[in-house]
Formats: structure tokens, C-alpha cells, sequence
């Protein structure tokens, strides 16, 4: 056994080493465990499920020039050529690319209202009656579109209209209708507009990553309005069809129509990866800081247990030469190491608390788990260990006769 006191006494002695370690690992501990929690929520945030065939959606993007570009012509003639393709499985227009960052959201109610913050805030998407399938959503209740209910676009003077019938999701759905099936149920837009759910999809995620409403999202049947000619196409393909297809439809459509151009086509997956970017490169960055901050620990670790041997040689010699074997050397600068670092962790764990609260506070994320604290308590007490194991080694390799060559 090893005795607490006297190791006690000689850190009290040489404290100024000790406490700057201590705190390292205090330090280190906080950073570490709330980094973690805050890299698994944007890993989470990162994985969440669209709802669509991510992976196997592309984008086109075609924007007409002349005052004899006809939008509505354009979209039937492409689209007609494009579904026509081999791969493809199905394809529309639409208003906006989704998981983009961008597009239009409103309020829909179960009931009219006069107060426009009633009801539940949703993005909304325009497609026709191949935009179910084109984004790959799950249809769990009621239908799709019909052909003759889609709606010609808006116009300037009509920008407020809404549609008749809607698909929404089933997080929408909920919403509205909490514990009812919202098929066949009334909904009504901020101008008291009504409309009727014909459709509930399972999921589609919003284009927005910090939406509150992530989920909620409804579909309008009806042909997007051309901003400036510009115009968007999703296009599902069969996997790994997807980069043929898009080689294909390039061609195509690039000579098809002498008053537009087509400006990119590509995968919808480069469109969240982009939205999703600030959260990956703050994954990265915490990964990165908190590895350094580790290992800067474990080398002060290493570093104060080497002065620690390199300056108690002759009292390590002594210590041999009346009888302590290797491995109670060995014993004595781990348990000192273990007493820095348990220390360092008590310390460690109040400040993580309170950088966990500080965080929940100036930032709104959720308050730290008491799972990672308790993960990372032993893990760093395990690094503190093995980054002495080596000095303690060779503390205990000192032999007896040091004493008498430095008297």
C-alpha cells in the first residue's frame, strides 16, 4: 500500500506544477465533454431524416431570356422530355430547392382567423402531380394529385391566391389535427382562405436547418411562378442513374429552346451539404480543439511527472537503497498523478456544469447530459494515467546506488 499523506505533503511543497496540470485537466475536461454533446447534436441535426430521396434527386436550373420565352410551354416540353429519359423515375417543377435554405413558409389554421399568428407556421412547395414521386415522399394517407388539379402559376396581381387541396406532412397534419385523421379536414391561410387535405406524406424536412417547424411543410398543386424566367426541375432518378441522366438532360435541354439558357444542373445532396455547412465545419473545429486541448494536457502531464523524476533522483535512489522495490517507485508517482488528476476532474466538473448552463443560456441548446460528464470522467482519468506511466517507469528503474554517488 501506498501511503495518501506523505505524497500528499510533497505535492503541497511543489504545488505550483501540480496546480497548473490540475487545471489543465479541469480545463480539458470541460471543453471535452461539452464539445462532444455539442458535436453529437449537430451530427444528429446533420443526419435528420428529409423524407426524400436525397441522394438520387437532381436539380435543374434553366432561366429564359427574351420576351418570347413561354414559361408554361417551356415546363410541359421539358418535363415531357425529361420523363421520357432513361432513369429517370419521375419529375417536376417547383418553386423552390428544397433543403436549400431557401423559399416562402405561412400560416395554415384549422379554422378562420383575424390573427395571423394563429395556426402553424409551414413551408410551402409547388409541384404538379408528379412531385410526390420526383421528391421520393411517402404517401401514409389520402392521395396524390390529379393532373386536372394542377394550377396554372400565379401572377403578379395573384401572388396571395391559395389552392383548393393540399398535401401536407404528417408532422403538419398533427399539428393542425392533433390525435384526428387530417384527411378530408378544412385548412385556412392567413387571409381566410380555405382549402381541403387530400394527402398526408410521412415526412419532408423544411429548407431552413434552423426552422423550428423543420417538419411542417405542405404541398400546393399548381405550377411555380417564374421569377425573371428563372425556373427549377426536380428530377428522381433509379440509383446510380443519377449522373448519366444529368449528362443527358444538360445536353438536351441546352439546345432545345433558343430563348433560355440552362444554368446548372445538379445533385440536391450538394444543396444540403451547403445548407448544412456552419454545422460541419463546427463539427470539424471542435473535434479539432478539444484533440488539442487533450493533448496538451497529457503533456503537461508527462512534462510535470518528468521534472518530477529528473529533480527526486536522489530521493528515489534513497528511497531503493532501504528497501523500496520498482514497483512501489512505480506505485508512488502513479497515485500522485491520480490525486493531480482526480482533483483536476472535481474542479473539471463544476466548470463544465457551469459552461454547459452558460451555453443553454446565450445560445438556447439544450442543457449538457450528465451521460457525457460521466463518459468523460473516467476517459480523461485514463489519459492522465497513461500519459505518466512512462516517467513513473523510469523513476522506477533508478538504482540504489544514485543515493551514494550524490551525497
Amino acid at each position: 500500500m501506498v501511503a495518501i499523506r506523505p505524497i500528499f505533503s510533497a505535492l503541497l511543497r511543489n504545488r505550483t506544477g501540480a496546480v497548473l496540470v490540475a487545471i489543465q485537466i479541469a480545463i480539458a475536461l470541460a471543453v471535452l465533454v461539452n464539445a462532444v454533446y455539442i458535436v453529437k447534436q449537430r451530427v444528429d441535426r446533420i443526419g435528420r431524416p428529409t423524407g426524400m430521396d436525397t441522394n438520387n434527386i437532381l436539380v435543374v436550373s434553366s432561366s429564359g431570356f427574351t420576351r418570347d420565352y413561354d414559361t408554361v410551354g417551356a415546363i410541359r416540353n421539358d418535363l415531357e422530355y425529361i420523363r421520357g429519359v432513361r432513369g429517370v423515375i419521375a419529375a417536376s417543377a417547383i418553386n423552390s430547392i428544397p433543403l436549400s435554405s431557401a423559399g416562402s413558409a405561412r400560416n395554415l389554421s384549422n379554422h378562420p382567423s383575424d390573427n395571423p399568428t394563429d395556426g402553424t407556421n409551414g413551408q410551402y412547395i409547388e409541384v404538379d402531380e408528379q412531385g410526390i414521386d420526383a421528391l421520393g415522399l411517402h404517401l401514409v394517407a389520402g392521395r396524390n394529385f390529379r393532373a386536372e388539379e394542377i394550377q396554372p402559376p400565379v401572377d403578379k396581381s395573384s401572388t396571395s391566391r391559395f389552392e383548393s387541396k393540399i398535401i401536407v406532412t404528417k408532422a403538419l397534419a398533427d399539428a393542425l389535427y392533433p390525435g384526428q385523421n387530417a384527411v378530408g379536414k378544412p385548412v385556412f391561410d392567413i387571409l381566410k382562405h380555405p382549402a381541403t387535405i387530400i394527402g398526408v406524406v410521412e415526412r419532408m424536412q423544411a429548407a431552413w436547418p434552423e426552422y423550428t417547424h423543420i417538419d411542417n411543410v405542405f404541398l400546393l398543386p399548381r405550377l411555380p411562378f417564374s421569377f425573371y424566367g428563372a425556373m427549377y426541375y426536380i428530377v428522381r432518378t433509379q440509383p446510380g442513374q443519377r449522373d448519366g441522366v444529368a449528362r443527358t438532360v444538360e445536353e438536351h435541354l441546352s439546345g432545345s429552346d433558343p430563348n433560355r439558357i440552362i444554368d446548372w444542373i445538379r445533385p440536391l445532396q450538394s444543396f444540403k451539404d451547403r445548407s448544412y455547412g456552419i454545422d460541419k465545419n463546427m463539427e470539424y473545429f471542435l473535434i479539432t480543439v478539444t484533440s488539442v486541448l487533450v493533448a496538451i494536457s497529457m503533456l503537461g502531464i508527462f512534462g510535470l511527472a518528468t521534472f518530477n523524476v529528473s529533480t527526486r533522483t536522489k530521493q528515489i535512489g534513497t528511497r531503493r537503497a532501504i528497501g523500496a522495490r520498482r514497483g512501489d517507485i512505480l506505485r508512488y508517482f502513479m497515485v500522485e498523478n491520480a490525486m493531480i488528476t482526480s482533483t483536476g476532474i472535481a474542479i473539471g466538473c463544476a466548470l463544465a456544469l457551469g459552461v454547459g448552463y452558460y451555453l443553454s443560456l446565450q445560445y438556447k441548446l439544450p442543457r449538457l447530459d450528465l451521460y457525457y460528464l460521466v463518459g468523460g470522467i473516467p476517459l480523461l482519468w485514463t489519459i492522465g494515467q497513461l500519459a505518466v506511466w512512462q516517467p513513473a517507469r523510469k523513476a522506477s528503474t533508478v538504482s540504489p546506488s544514485v543515493a551514494t554517488r550524490t551525497v
